[in-house]
C-alpha cells in the first residue's frame, strides 16, 4: 500500500479543507420540535455546517487535525491551524452542545457521529500549542455520557454496513476512552465481549449496494483493541479462518457511479476493508498469514484511493477513511 507522505498527505489536506467549511449541499438529520428549528446548516451547527452532512465535517477536521501533526511543515499545517482557530471556539462549540441537549437529539448522529466527535477530541488533545481539545471536551463528554446510556439499553449490536454499525463506533470510542475515560473502556470492553466474542465462522452476506463498512471486519477490529493479544489469533482462525470468507468472498467493490453517494459509499468500504485488514495482520506477525492479509488490504486501498479527491459524493468524506488505513499500515 501507498505510504503516507507529504505528497499525499497535502493532497487529502486541500481536499479536506476545501469542504470543511462548505455549507452547500447538505443534509441535515435534523430532528424539528418547532417553526422556530428551521434554521439554516450554519445557524444550527456553527462549527459543523460543512462537508455535506455534520459527522463528515466532524471527521474531515480529525483528518485537517491529525496530517496537521504528522506534518507540521506542510504549508497547508497554518491554514488548517487558523481555520480550527475560528472554528472551534467557546461559543461555537457551547450552540453545538446546546443542540446535542435538545430532547429531539437524542439519537442524533448516534452512533457514529459520537464516536467521531470522540476521535476529534483525542486528536485536538495531541496539539500541545491549541486550546482545542479543552474547548471540544464539553462536547466530548457529553456523547461518551452518551454511550454510557446507550449500550446498556442496545441489546442486540447492530450490524449493518452503514453509519448504526455498532462495533465501527465501539472501535473509535475505545480508542478515545483507553486515554481518556476507562469507565467508558471498561464498558466498551464488556459489551464486546458479551456479544461478540463467542462468534463462529462467518458465512453471511458482507457488502450491500451503500456499504461503507464490513460488518465482520468492523467486529474484527474491535476484537483486536479489546482482546488480550494472545487471545485475538484465536478469535480470528475462528471467526474468519483461512480458505474461508476473506480467500473466497472479500473482494475490491467497484463503484458503479460515483456521483450517487449511496453508490459512493463503496469506495469506503474498500478502505474500512483496509483499515481492518491492517490490523488484524499486525496482530497475527510473524505468522504467514500476516503478508497474505496485508496483500488483500493493498489491493482494496489502491482501487479507492482516486476516488478521495474525486466527486464531491466521495471527496466529502473519503480522506477520513483512506487515513485511518494509511495509519493502521
Amino acid at each position: 500500500m501507498r505510504k503516507l507522505d507529504a505528497s499525499l498527505a497535502r493532497r487529502f489536506a486541500r481536499t479536506a479543507l476545501g469542504h470543511v467549511a462548505q455549507e452547500y449541499p447538505n443534509s441535515p438529520g435534523h430532528v424539528l420540535g418547532c417553526d422556530a428549528d428551521a434554521r439554516p446548516p450554519r445557524e444550527l451547527h456553527p462549527a459543523f455546517f460543512g462537508s455535506f452532512d455534520w459527522h463528515s465535517c466532524v471527521h474531515s477536521w480529525w483528518t485537517l487535525l491529525s496530517l496537521r501533526r504528522l506534518f507540521p511543515d506542510m504549508p497547508e499545517a497554518a491554514r488548517i491551524a487558523a481555520l480550527a482557530d475560528t472554528t472551534f471556539t467557546a461559543d461555537k462549540l457551547a450552540a453545538e452542545l446546546a443542540y446535542a441537549q435538545r430532547p429531539e437529539s437524542q439519537g442524533f448522529e448516534r452512533p457514529y457521529g459520537w464516536a467521531w466527535l470522540l476521535a476529534l477530541h483525542l486528536e485536538a488533545s495531541r496539539h500541545s500549542d491549541r486550546n482545542w481539545a479543552l474547548l471540544l471536551e464539553p462536547l466530548a463528554r457529553h456523547f461518551a455520557t452518551g454511550f454510557t446510556s446507550y449500550l446498556p439499553r442496545l441489546t442486540y449490536p447492530i450490524t449493518s454496513g452503514t453509519h448504526a454499525n455498532t462495533a465501527f463506533a465501539l472501535t473509535l470510542a475505545h480508542d478515545w476512552a483507553s486515554e481518556l475515560d476507562p469507565g467508558l473502556q471498561t464498558l466498551i470492553e464488556d459489551y464486546a465481549a458479551a456479544n461478540f466474542s463467542e462468534l463462529d465462522e462467518y458465512r453471511g452476506w458482507d457488502i450491500g449496494g451503500d456499504s461503507f463498512l464490513s460488518p465482520v471486519l468492523s467486529v474484527a477490529l474491535l476484537m483486536q483493541r479489546v482482546l488480550p493479544k494472545t487471545a485475538f489469533p484465536d478469535w480470528i482462525d475462528r471467526v474468519l479462518p483461512e480458505g474461508g470468507w476473506l480467500q473466497n468472498a472479500c473482494h475490491p467493490a467497484t463503484v458503479s457511479d460515483p456521483t450517487d453517494g449511496k453508490l459512493a459509499h463503496l469506495d469506503g468500504l474498500n478502505f474500512s476493508r483496509a483499515w481492518a485488514l491492517h490490523a488484524i495482520a499486525a496482530s497475527l506477525d510473524p505468522a504467514p498469514r500476516a503478508a497474505s492479509l496485508r496483500e488483500l488490504a493493498d489491493d482494496h486501498f489502491a482501487a479507492s484511493l482516486e476516488a478521495v479527491d474525486g466527486d464531491y459524493m466521495g471527496s466529502h468524506w473519503l480522506a477520513s477513511f483512506a487515513l485511518l488505513a494509511l495509519l493502521e499500515e
